[in-house]
């Protein structure tokens, strides 16, 4: 079974979509961050270099978001932006339709 299959087949669990739709934005972030950092050309020991941090603090850093755990700071995000070349952009979207 492959890791799509296994996914597919485990989102059909009510509560397991539920724990799944409740991280999206999690996900959305993280793949920005790991996007951005290979269009870089960085790996996360260079990343944690520029930010003057450690290379286990950029694995737990990616690994916090994909598991749904700890939320980094907006200095944090800042800075890890600032290392892989880009700004942070953080903008309020209205869920209300337009009437």
């Amino acid at each position: 079974m492959t890791h799509e299959e296994l996914k597919q087949k485990a989102l059909q669990n009510k509560n397991v979509k539920k724990e799944y739709d409740d991280l999206e934005l999690e996900f959305q972030l993280l793949n920005e961050m790991l996007h951005a950092r290979k269009e870089a050309g960085l790996n996360q020991l260079q990343v944690a270099e520029l930010m003057g941090t450690k290379q286990t603090a950029i694995t737990r850093l990616e690994s916090a978001l994909s598991a749904g755990g700890h939320s980094p700071s907006l200095t944090t995000l800042k800075k890890y932006a600032n290392a892989v070349g880009c700004h942070l952009d953080i903008k309020f979207v209205n869920n209300r339709e337009s009437i």
